[in-house]
Parts: C-alpha cells; sequence; structure tokens
C-alpha cells in the first residue's frame, strides 16, 4: 500500500524491450537508500517490484530496475515512457506511519489526459498560487469519484473539486506543483488514475449481482 504522498522525482535511465515486456532502469537516489530486492515502489502511480540492484540491472548507485508486463504497459501510461523521462517515485508506507494521503494500491483503473490548466491567484511576484487541472475521466470509473473526495493522479494522493460525469478537476499547491510530475504536464499528456478503492468495496458489499457464477449455479 502507498500514500500518494510523492517522495522524489525520480528519471527513466533506460528501457529494455523483452518479449512483450519492458525491463525499466530508474533513478531514485530517495526511494532506493534502503530498497532491497523484492520491495514495492510505486512509479507514476504504479507499483512495481525492484530487481536485485547489481552490475546488470543498476550500474550506478541510486538506481534500481523493475520489470513491467504487458498488462501493465497497455493499462497504463508506462509505456509511453523514454529515456530522460520524470516519474513520481514513492516506497510503500510503513506500518504505523502517518498516512498523509489516502490508501493507495498501486493498482490503475484506467488512464486519463489533461484537457486544461487554469491558474489560480498571483503571488507578489506573479507566480500562480495554485492550479485548476482537468483530466479526463473514462466512463467505467465516474461513479467512484464525488466531490472533495479522494483520487490517484500518477500517484499523487488529491481531492477532487468537481466531480462530472466524463471529467475531473483537482487544484494544486505550488509545492505539488514543483515536487511531482503534474507540474510539467502539457494539455495532452496521459496519466495514470486510481480511484479510492473503499468505494469499490463500498459498491460490491450493496450490489451483490457484482459477484460472478463461475460454477454455472449456486448451492
Amino acid at each position: 500500500m502507498f500514500t500518494g504522498i510523492i517522495e522524489e522525482l525520480g528519471e527513466v535511465v533506460s528501457i529494455e524491450e523483452i518479449g512483450e515486456s519492458s525491463r525499466i532502469r530508474l533513478r531514485g537516489p530517495v526511494v532506493t537508500a534502503d530498497a532491497h530486492h523484492g520491495d514495492s515502489i510505486a512509479v507514476n502511480g504504479v507499483c512495481l517490484t525492484v530487481l536485485e540492484k547489481n552490475e546488470q540491472l543498476a550500474a550506478q548507485p541510486g538506481e534500481f530496475s523493475a520489470d513491467v508486463m504487458r498488462e501493465t504497459l497497455q493499462r497504463s501510461s508506462l509505456g509511453a515512457l523514454r529515456p530522460g523521462s520524470r516519474v513520481n517515485l514513492e516506497r510503500a508506507m510503513a506500518l504505523g506511519a502517518r498516512l498523509g494521503g489516502h490508501l493507495v494500491q498501486g493498482h490503475v483503473d484506467a488512464t486519463g489526459e489533461l484537457v486544461s490548466r487554469s491558474p489560480g491567484d498571483l503571488d507578489a511576484d506573479g507566480n500562480p498560487r495554485w492550479e485548476v487541472l482537468r483530466f479526463t475521466l473514462p466512463q467505467p470509473i465516474s461513479r467512484y469519484l464525488v466531490e472533495k473526495g479522494s483520487i490517484t493522479v500518477d500517484g499523487v494522493s488529491l481531492t477532487v473539486v468537481e466531480a462530472a460525469r466524463d471529467s475531473f478537476t483537482v487544484s494544486l499547491i505550488p509545492a505539488t506543483l514543483e515536487l511531482t510530475t503534474l507540474g510539467a504536464k502539457q494539455v495532452g499528456d496521459p496519466v495514470n488514475l486510481e480511484v479510492d478503492v473503499l468505494a469499490k468495496y463500498v459498491e460490491r458489499l450493496l450490489d451483490t449481482r457484482a459477484l460472478p457464477d463461475t460454477l454455472g449455479g449456486s448451492k
């Protein structure tokens, strides 16, 4: 589990295609400080497993490698990464630590696109004190969003400002704009979306029809 509080902006070092999957090497001195083989690190909101840090997989200190399966490449924006791409990185949360954002699984529900950026009030230097970003919202997950609820965008825990049928907005403070990839996103750029898992559990509890009958009948 993660919290959606980004620890650092990392960078893609290299991408090696291995059949239908890819091996991505990333640079992130903070998240690799105590990383071991098998640990989980969220990359733009996608939970990836750290491989052994050796000469073949991570030639330089502060780097780690992870294998990304075809399913993940197709269902997330990781397939669009290139060497030099900046990425949001977060280590799995420690049991007993403060939950600064909300419960995030690192399982992408869908991808969206940035539709618009609108600057808010300006500071004394003429820089925006905050920005409102609007993203497209795929129909299958729109029912899980509510105003003032939580959503994860490229691994960043955010509060929904407006929840429409086909889009939603969030307000970003200067710290989020500076310390995550969302500050540099351009209109049309893809983002990974993960809705609040609690909403999905509530839906299943209230609607038993969501449970498939896999054995051809019930006892």
